[in-house]
């Protein structure tokens, strides 16, 4: 969430840092502004609301003159969103103007002690603490105040410094929340993700905690927090600026569900070899893996509903006990961990606060960590024993759709790995698993091409007040990433529920009309899943079935069904998940939703 763009060079900076935010508008904002540099002073232009109202505000950047400056997308945490609220954060004299991802937590101790000494506050914001501390210890060197400052401040940040007795340098760091550096010819670049700058250079470096960068327009220093130099290596950025446009869709979202074949592909294929899975890029030893007794899964939101898909299938091919975590809680709860714990962490961007302090707490419990994540060099990449990486490309849609796809083939692919180096599976099955994955991406165009029957039944639907999503076994866990797609862009109340658990309550919502998705995938629970459509129907609900093409006999139950290729049960998930992320795509454009920023959302969840 937030987003921050720097620049320094030798055009006008507030047109390039407009640009910018405007790349970094899916990680959710409320607010935008922007300081510049304007050979008299700093110059701070910021307001409430979408970027354009910014824009409007600044005539484009064009009233706004400077070679070097900060911008800032704000989504509120510490004060409503207001102009005032805004960031930049000006300290007192106007002489700092600072932008902040994430959260000072002890930002009322810090406070406190400033206005104890004269210092006026005029917003709410924990970042006006980080400006006027800047202030208070600055004595001519930038980095010292610097370095005085983030040994006092407590939290997660990512900070944009520019400052007025230092005209030609902007100044940041990093910690727990992410920020890279874009080196360019003449002109240099912060930004929090890589599609902000990457109009400009595709050379970057990824900063570490604590690393303070030092940007002029021709050179760029690395420091730590005893000030000295840090070599850093470049990582030159292999997609296309296309990937991160729309290219002719509406919408990122639909976009991205129709990039799914090759982003599925793309993550199965360079880890099939020979008809065998290939990890080359873990270094968890066959003595290591059999020693687990237990493997934990923690990650958040549709990360989270990989991992109960995970549970099912790990459990079925590795046969060692699995927990699902939601990241948030599964710090708060004392978890039994311990060298013999198998602590499998999701995540899309590799930022997740809460998903980066479980990691955190089951290192410290001596556990093995193993990260799925799409983002290279990420925190959570970095501070993991091993990683898989998923290779999506740029999702900028806040409904994660191909992420969640590739998440679920690396899944899968851990699964037949694992399985078969403990001897769980045999050679029959493993072949035959192996020819399953090749088949995905097909299957997943197959039921692409039928997108219009899904735009159909949205048509039906798209002004109804309540959906509930029922499954059971591996069909309760896609019912859960069916119902968030939904809730999360179109606003319509949604619930999933493990269909056997209607009769203990739930089914007590069900009146005339509502709506029921009921899965049914898995075919040895067919019969029951038939049951609890009946029971629903009896109660006035409408139900929309989804099955395999060979499960016909739904027909008898359901009043609308989409069906999809059959495939082993365990991968039946990522052909399930299709029709839910386009019921919800198209259920939300027909009632003119903000299908790629969603109200009160964001991309990447840098704070707790």
């Amino acid at each position: 969430m937030c987003g921050i763009v720097g620049y320094t060079g030798e055009v006008q900076a507030a047109p390039v840092l407009l640009k910018g935010l405007e790349k970094l508008e899916y990680r959710g904002y409320d607010s935008a502004g922007i300081a510049v540099y304007d050979g008299a002073g700093i110059r701070v232009a910021k307001a409430k609301g979408r970027l354009q109202v910014l824009r409007d505000l600044t005539q484009d950047g064009s009233l706004i003159h400077g070679t070097i400056g900060i911008g800032h997308t704000r989504w509120a945490t510490h004060g409503a969103p207001s102009d005032v609220n805004s960031h930049p954060q000006v300290s007192d004299s106007g002489k700092f103007a600072v932008v902040h991802n994430g959260i000072i937590e002890n930002y009322l101790e810090l406070k406190e002690k400033l206005i104890k000494k004269g210092v006026t506050f005029v917003s709410e914001t924990d970042t006006e603490v980080v400006a006027q501390l800047l202030e208070y210890y600055y004595k001519g060197d930038i980095l010292d105040a610097m370095i005085q400052v983030l040994r006092r401040v407590e939290g997660s940040y990512a900070l944009g410094v520019l400052c007025a007795d230092a005209p030609d340098q902007i100044v940041a760091v990093r910690k727990d929340s992410p920020l890279i550096v874009g080196l360019g010819q003449g002109e240099n670049f912060i930004a929090s993700d890589v599609p902000a700058i990457l109009n400009h250079t595709r050379d970057i470096y990824r900063l570490n905690d604590n690393e303070i960068v030092v940007l002029k327009k021709d050179s760029v220093q690395v420091f730590n927090m005893d000030k000295e130099p840090v070599e850093k290596k470049v990582t030159h950025v292999e997609w296309d600026i296309s990937a991160a446009e729309k290219g002719g869709y509406e919408h990122f979202m639909a976009k991205e569900i129709m990039e799914q074949p090759k982003a599925v592909r793309d993550t199965i294929s360079p880890r099939l070899r020979g008809g065998r899975v290939v990890f080359d890029e873990i270094s968890l030893t066959p003595e290591q893996i059999r020693s687990f007794s237990k493997i934990f899964i923690v990650a958040c939101g549709s990360a989270y509903h990989v991992g109960v898909v995970a549970k099912y299938v790990l459990e079925q091919t590795v046969r060692i006990p699995v927990e699902v975590d939601v990241a948030s809680e599964f710090r708060y709860r004392s978890p039994i961990l311990g060298p013999d714990t198998l602590v499998l962490v999701i995540s899309q961007s590799g930022e997740t606060a809460d998903t980066l302090a479980a990691l955190r707490e089951a290192k410290r419990l001596g556990a093995y960590t193993l990260s799925i994540v799409n983002v290279v060099g990420s925190t959570i990449a970095n501070e993991s024993d091993d990683v898989i990486y998923t290779w999506a490309g740029p999702e900028i849609a806040v409904a994660t759709t191909k992420a969640y796809s590739t998440q679920l083939a690396v899944v899968y692919l851990l699964s037949i790995y694992l399985g078969d180096l403990l001897g769980r599976i045999s050679l029959e099955e493993y072949n035959s698993y192996i020819g399953e994955l090749e088949a995905l991406p097909d299957k997943i165009t197959k039921i692409l091409e039928h997108k219009d029957n899904i735009q159909y039944l949205a048509s039906k639907f798209f002004n109804v007040r309540d959906v509930f999503f029922i499954g059971r076994n591996l069909d309760y866990a896609m019912s859960l990433e069916g119902s968030l797609k939904l809730k999360e862009i179109s606003y319509i109340h949604s619930d999933a529920y493990a269909a056997g658990e209607l009769k203990h309550g739930t089914i007590s919502l069900i009146e005339d009309g509502t709506l029921v998705v009921a899965l049914a995938t898995q075919k040895r629970l067919f019969e029951k899943m038939a049951s609890n459509m009946k029971e629903v129907k009896a109660r006035g609900a409408v139900v929309l079935g989804v099955t395999t093409e060979d499960q016909k006999q739904i027909e008898k139950e359901a009043d609308y069904v989409f069906y999809i290729p059959d495939a082993c049960p365990m991968m039946l998930p990522s052909l399930a998940v299709i029709p839910l992320q386009l019921f919800a795509y198209y259920v939300s454009s027909m009632k003119g939703c903000d299908i790629d920023k969603p109200r009160n959302l964001a991309k990447s969840v840098t704070v707790e």
